[in-house]
């Protein structure tokens, strides 16, 4: 178990993490168009397992030791969906993976691998296969928690989270799951680099990655990756399609933050602005030469949303000049309760003041006047982008040539 001081420092990085990644929120059509799917109550001290206490010198455990340890925690899972809009290929069974987190039977999971499932089934490493019921799933974050009933007799084997921030460019992984329905399977690579941010994924609902040359593929999804000592440190969730061995995992610390949430609400609980814009910076102030102000550049607003109904406007005229693109005219949210939005941190500390139920204050700047209006905070509800048509579909997109998706 971990002690309180543990599950509080968790709760401040989920809270922390859903203040500014919901707040200003546009979830595009073209995040599960181009972005390639993986096919694929219990107190708060339990949901949130301990991290390992093996000495280091017990962190260097050889490969084939890391599979006889761990592979037991680690599920196949089997999803059934129906489309009932579809007139063809209504039905759909799709593979992932999991990794059990608790002997009460909580499994994680990718959302993508489980998310409307008609039903769930999950193999053990002994081949027992078990239903399994959604408690909870994220498609944003793309993490999703699944229970499993719980033996007659013995206990479920459980995989340990450790800190993804320890982690270094060049620390050896090992990746274990079910690719291309060939059963349990590991490989094993290095930590390629940490903080990537997928360039198709919604920019302010984005959360960085670790990037690993181990082999993920097809089947891998939800999977875990495990450090030297076989605790997780990340949950493979993506790959670049035209490259080798170049994929993408979720971080530990996210992933262990949010397992409350979804076990007890069924859902990662987020703030809603609802605005979707660019920062101004002075690469902007240069490359388009106008006599623009410090703020928050609004671009599109979402209907329905608290700046919707406080009357916030988007932007009307759509310019690209090398790599940018944006969408020019809107409003320009230069203060949140006072706090001037003048570079990146001045924007992290205003939206860490933004919880559902509170009332905001902005200053906008509009057509050469400032004004101050005030907009009520509401839970954000699920987007028709946040989730593809297909939700076990591996997601790809195109990217100067290149794809990238979710690893099944």
């Amino acid at each position: 178990m971990k002690s309180m001081n543990n599950c509080e420092k968790a709760t401040t990085l989920l809270t922390s993490s859903v203040n500014t990644l919901g707040a200003f929120s546009l979830i595009g059509k073209i995040m599960h168009k181009q972005i390639v799917r993986m096919l694929t109550v219990v107190p708060l001290l339990i949901l949130i397992p301990a991290t390992s206490a093996l000495a280091a010198s017990e962190c260097n455990q050889s490969i084939a030791d890391l599979y006889d340890t761990k592979s037991p925690a680690v599920v196949r899972i089997t999803a059934l969906t129906i489309n009932p809009y579809r007139m063809e290929d209504r039905i759909q069974q799709t593979t992932g993976s999991g990794f059990i987190i608790d002997d009460q039977g909580l499994v994680m999971t990718n959302s993508h691998v489980v998310f409307g499932a008609q039903t769930l089934n999950v193999t053990l490493d002994d081949g027992t296969t078990l239903p399994a019921k959604l408690l909870g799933a994220d498609p944003i974050f793309d993490l999703a928690i699944i229970r499993i009933p719980v033996p007659d007799h013995g206990k479920l084997p459980v995989l340990e989270f450790s800190d993804s921030d320890k982690l270094r460019p060049g620390d050896s992984l090992v990746v274990i799951g079910n690719p291309m329905g060939l059963g349990q399977t590991i490989t094993s690579g290095i930590v390629s680099a940490l903080n990537r941010t997928l360039s198709e994924r919604p920019r302010l609902l984005s959360w960085p990655m670790i990037q690993t040359d181990a082999p993920i593929n097809f089947g891998n999804s939800g999977g875990p990756l495990l450090n030297g000592c076989g605790d997780v440190v990340g949950i493979a969730s993506s790959i670049l399609g035209d490259a080798q061995n170049i994929g993408f995992a979720i971080p530990s610390n996210l992933a262990r933050s949010v397992v409350a949430s979804l076990v007890e609400k069924g859902r990662v609980v987020r703030p809603w602005f609802g605005v979707d814009g660019s920062l101004i910076d002075p690469e902007l102030r240069h490359i388009f030469a106008l006599p623009l102000t410090d703020g928050f550049l609004i671009e599109a607003v979402e209907p329905g949303s608290p700046a919707s109904m406080a009357g916030i406007t988007g932007g009307r005229l759509p310019v690209k000049v090398e790599h940018r693109s944006m969408i020019l005219g809107g409003d320009i949210i230069v203060a949140i309760n006072d706090i001037e939005l003048k570079d990146d941190k001045s924007l992290q500390r205003a939206l860490d003041m933004i919880h559902i139920g509170t009332k905001i204050r902005l200053k906008v700047f509009r057509n050469g006047k400032t004004l101050t209006t005030e907009l009520a905070i509401t839970e954000r509800p699920l987007q028709p982008g946040d989730v593809p048509e297909s939700s076990q579909s591996f997601s790809v997109y195109q990217d100067k040539g290149g794809s990238n998706g979710k690893a099944h």
